[in-house]
């Protein structure tokens, strides 16, 4: 063995962190110790006490959710130098791109994170991309064969002058990227590419503002009369490679699986699912690669990165998929919206890392098609060596499909026999699309992208670690995944509560995480770190709750905290503090502003009461058969940066939707109780007043968290909350009033 293949492909790092263990387990202790105080007082002060103390309760715990969590972090470093130098048969790679709406996600973002996948530093004769447009939308295959003769000139111009950047909207917005090559050669070329790539723009642009892209012939007729609830499966081979050549176009495959409106589609995951069986057919390469249509492949060699893991490691079962973070490009100074989750990637993700790994984020995953398909980590032989009959039952009635499924199963991660031709599996391909195939399977139960969840990466995350498998979080420098965070109040917030749906429907499937904890193979302590996200739902009840606590005390004149010249005073305190203190060093500590902090931790409180909220009820309805959950997709925006002079970069923008209900009136009732409150302080001068400084802070502190609602009720059109929303949060507010001048 040479002195370059005995050196490891990969080394995972345990973090050090005495202090911040130290400030954790204090700030738990303090919790415990104001859940005694309040045990211990609890019959001398009634209902309030009550509230407060399951509210707290609920806190400590997820407190020791988040201690879980963070206790033992990984980091993960990768050497694809050494990869390359082993001259080891590199395995094949499909990649997956989903789009389901041409509106919300724009079809110049999609095509320029296909184009970024084509001209990664890899095999192009390794690499297959395959589109799922669940719109069915000519504009989205049309802007893809267009994008596909681009590549033909981006990617040899990409691998010439090893460009950092394969994603050409954010390779040529960048002055930085391309100073460091002055010569004339390469300055022509990149004039002729920014033609090039500026006349693709202008194609796309203006097929998007006609109502028909193109005439729908020849390869478009297929798109005639289209009904995107309603049509067959459409399969288009635009590019195929069949010279096999490593430096050429990689094969790129458009396909819009077939929808009735009497069959249920599952959404993301169904079309996941459609994509594994078609690039399963097609190409059957061992290792998937799936991206959502906005997440473009930022490092060209995150490939090389993700197989360090997959085929570095000693025992498969280490491995089960290789998660990158949702990373952002072009974000808002100082996060305005709180979803850039920097500080979360760094404590969170790494947490997770050391214990069964990280949980399955839905993009930028690379995946051993085998662990899709339902292997398990003592299943060494695929599947136990399943017969025809078996393989039928489980995985549907393609024998050509099965054939590939059985190969895959029993091999490694290297390799894995291919069929021979692209476009001649297009029928069989159509057959594993149409929606009727995966009745009677296992598909969506036990095998594939699981379903019962709006949530799908997250459900079918922890079906894999169910199994037994163990998975890993790498982040590399560049990042290895970029796309675009949402910027604004609505898009946030629609995000948020689709999660917050998601997530607690999986607590209500077969394959929760406490279940697979008593059943399967799923480690406590990961179980714990599943509740944490899962319970993001509940916890909208004890925020809104606490919120209007302190409301309630000062209407009704009574405490739910010590009194100041108490000594338990400086628990909450304390806690208040240190906690505070601990969260702005950590946002210091990843090169964040004190502001940052302030709008992620406002944010987190908005989140929490208003689209946590509507996530939760959205639950109990289906729950109680009222109604059914929807996946809304979310707006897609190219950059966050604002040009237009009438917009106003940060600032909270409203809508109609009842996800500002809530919030709404938590800012009218703390308003009102703050009013009330000092204008009993001025009657009273102070004499008869139960309610204290604590009670008087918390109101404010609450009021300071929800001050973009409050500019809200004074500001105009989208800036403003209204109308509707204000009347609909009067009228709760009102109900509140009353319920306090009855107690």
């Amino acid at each position: 063995m040479s002195k370059t293949e005995a050196l490891p492909l990969y080394e995972r790092k345990h973090l050090k962190k005495i202090i911040p263990r130290l400030i954790e387990l204090t700030i738990l202790f303090l919790c415990f110790s104001l859940l005694g105080y309040r045990l211990l007082h609890l019959k001398n002060h009634g209902f309030i006490w009550l509230v407060a103390l399951l509210c707290e309760s609920w806190f400590t715990f997820i407190w020791i959710l988040v201690v879980n969590i963070k206790w033992n972090p990984i980091a993960i470093k990768t050497y694809p130098e050494r990869l390359l130098q082993r001259n080891l048969e590199l395995p094949p790679l499909d990649m997956f791109v989903t789009t389901a709406d041409p509106v919300l996600e724009p079809p110049i973002i999609t095509v320029n994170t296909v184009i970024s996948l084509l001209s990664m530093d890899y095999p192009a004769n390794k690499l297959a991309c395959y589109l799922s447009d669940d719109a069915a939308s000519p504009l989205t295959y049309f802007c893809l064969v267009e994008a596909s003769e681009f590549a033909k000139l981006w990617i040899p111009f990409c691998k010439k002058y090893n460009v950092p950047v394969r994603a050409p909207f954010r390779y040529f917005s960048d002055q930085s990227l391309f100073t460091g090559n002055s010569s004339s050669e390469f300055q022509e070329d990149w004039n002729i590419m920014k033609g090039e790539y500026t006349r693709l723009c202008q194609k796309i642009e203006e097929a998007a503002q006609k109502s028909v892209p193109c005439e729908l012939t020849g390869d478009f007729a297929a798109f005639v009369d289209i009904d995107r609830r309603s049509h067959p499966t459409i399969i288009k081979v635009i590019s195929e490679n069949k010279e096999g050549l490593p430096d050429g176009l990689p094969p790129i495959v458009y396909i819009s699986r077939e929808k009735r409106p009497n069959h249920a589609h599952h959404f993301k995951a169904g079309a996941m699912n459609v994509l594994a069986r078609v690039s399963g057919v097609m190409t059957n390469a061992p290792v998937m690669l799936n991206v959502d249509c906005d997440m473009f492949a930022n490092n060209p060699q995150v490939v090389l990165h993700a197989m360090c893991l997959l085929l570095g490691v000693k025992d498969e079962t280490d491995c089960g998929f290789v998660q990158f973070p949702q990373q952002f490009y072009d974000g808002l100074k100082d996060d305005p919206f709180g979803n850039q989750m920097v500080v979360m990637i760094k404590y969170l993700g790494r947490g997770l890392a050391g214990h069964q790994g990280p949980l399955y984020g839905g993009t930028g995953c690379f995946h051993r098609r085998k662990v899709i398909y339902g292997s398990s980590p003592e299943d060494k032989s695929g599947h136990g060596k399943m017969n025809i009959g078996d393989l039928e039952k489980t995985f549907g009635k393609s024998t050509k499909f099965n054939k590939f499924v059985a190969q895959a199963l029993s091999s490694s991660s290297r390799t894995a026999e291919s069929p021979e031709s692209i476009s001649k599996s297009i029928d069989e391909a159509c057959q594993v699309a149409s929606c009727g195939y995966e009745y009677g399977t296992s598909w969506g139960k036990e095998v594939g992208w699981i379903y019962g969840s709006t949530t799908e990466d997250a459900l079918t995350g922890l079906n894999i670690h169910w199994r037994g498998w163990r998975t890993m979080w790498l982040t590399t420098n560049p990042k290895g995944f970029l796309g675009s965070a949402p910027s604004c109040g609505p898009n946030t917030l629609i995000q948020q509560k689709r999660w917050s749906t998601g997530l607690l429907e999986i607590l209500f499937t077969p394959k929760s995480p406490f279940l697979g904890t008593l059943l399967g193979r799923l480690e406590f302590k990961q179980c714990l770190d599943y509740h944490y996200f899962l319970l993001w739902g509940p916890r909208s009840i004890f925020e809104i709750c606490y919120a209007a606590l302190p409301a309630y005390c000062i209407l009704t004149n009574t405490n739910f905290l010590p009194k100041v010249n108490e000594p338990a005073i400086l628990i909450p305190i304390s806690i208040f503090v240190i906690f505070n203190t601990y969260c702005v060093s950590e946002y210091i500590q990843t090169n964040q502003s004190i502001k940052s902090w302030w709008n992620n931790h406002r944010m987190a409180r908005i989140i929490a009461m208003t689209a946590w909220l509507c996530g939760f009820l959205s639950v109990i309805f289906k729950i109680l058969r009222l109604s059914e959950t929807v996946f809304e997709v979310t707006k897609k925006e190219q950059s966050s940066s604002i040009e237009d002079s009438d917009e106003k970069p940060g600032r909270f923008t409203f809508d109609n939707s009842p996800v500002f209900v809530p919030g709404t009136v938590i800012l009218m009732v703390n308003l009102i109780a703050l009013g009330i409150g000092l204008s009993s302080f001025i009657q009273r001068r102070g004499g008869q007043i139960e309610w204290g400084i604590g009670e008087l802070v918390c109101s404010i502190w609450v009021v300071l968290c929800f001050w973009a609602f409050l500019k809200g009720l004074f500001e105009k059109g989208k800036y403003g909350i209204p109308s509707s929303t204000i009347y609909k949060s009067a009228a709760l507010v009102f109900v509140f009033v009353q319920i306090y001048k009855s107690s």
